[in-house]
């Protein structure tokens, strides 16, 4: 374990200095998984839900991912599929930060960059919002390449802007609990539920469950919650939604907010953690991959 974090960091430090940037996708995407996951990949017959997640990296490239990973323009796109009622307001868009006229915003608002994860900022209150501290993570999320990072392929074509979103909280008055399906061709087949998010002083949790709303006994990434997770109100609304959002594409990850019961749409993810975090025990990461059925014929390549 010390020997591959050591690994790890290195290859991870010279990623990010850029050094790797003109490597092939599936050269990049080898050298990486193999640093991060500590075992070589296997393209030719991927069986784990990681492995599998990097095969549609580098080969089921349909143009319309572009878009369903942009969080502009997936509003739109969601919408059409199952309506604008399910959409958080969008209260602006801008090129630049310095193009935001904050006069304009509400009192509470959320600004994001549409095209990686990270860049984030929530207003609560106008009147003591740090506009330098938001220009700082905002600009820096504007340069970042989000595709460079583990050759997520649809963000190489959306182009970095910002949007103002409606400030939505849910019955904790402090968060906003997302509730994330993972679906396979039409078929949502598990979920996982991220709290303390943005809660001071604690790490965010993920807890898994199945479609019967059973707890699943493994984690990936974050630990589970010290506390009980209720079954959201709309949960069964979700996995319908889900399953119209999914239909026809191998697996995509349909994030929710629950808010008194009300749906409300929050971003579709083609990578979960890019492919590249462990299943503890790694047993679960074969079961999520069994779920995965490759497609025969493959759109874009490389």
């Amino acid at each position: 374990m010390y020997k591959r974090t050591i690994i790890h960091r290195g290859v991870g430090h010279l990623a990010a200095k850029g050094l790797f940037n003109k490597l092939d996708d599936e050269t990049y995407i080898k050298l990486i998984y193999w640093a991060r996951m500590g075992k070589r990949l296997n393209l030719k017959n991927p069986t784990s839900f990681n492995e599998k997640l990097q095969w549609l990296k580098l080969y089921d490239r349909r143009p319309e991912y572009s878009r369903m990973v942009d969080k502009y323009e997936a509003k739109k796109y969601v919408s059409e599929i199952i309506g604008e009622e399910y959409i958080i307001p969008t209260l602006g868009v801008w090129d630049t930060f310095d193009d935001i006229n904050f006069d304009s915003l509400p009192d509470q608002f959320v600004l994001k960059c549409i095209h990686d994860s990270g860049g984030l900022v929530i207003c609560r209150d106008k009147a003591t919002f740090d506009i330098s501290y938001a220009r700082n993570i905002i600009n820096k999320s504007l340069k970042n390449n989000y595709y460079l990072h583990a050759r997520e392929w649809p963000y190489k074509n959306v182009k970095p802007r910002i949007i103002a979103e409606q400030y939505m909280v849910d019955e904790s008055g402090y968060e906003l609990k997302d509730y994330k399906l993972f679906c396979f061709d039409g078929f949502a087949k598990a979920m996982f539920i991220a709290s303390d998010r943005y809660k001071k002083g604690e790490e965010t949790k993920f807890d898994f469950f199945d479609m019967d709303f059973k707890h699943l006994p493994f984690t990936n990434g974050h630990p589970n919650a010290t506390h009980e997770i209720k079954r959201p109100e709309s949960f069964e609304k979700m996995k319908e939604l889900a399953a119209k959002l999914s239909e026809g594409i191998p697996q995509v990850r349909v994030d929710f907010y629950d808010i008194n019961g009300q749906i409300y749409f929050g971003e579709l993810t083609l990578s979960h953690w890019s492919g590249m975090v462990p299943f503890e025990p790694e047993e679960w990461d074969y079961k999520f991959g069994e779920w995965i059925k490759l497609p025969d014929s493959i759109g874009g390549g490389i």
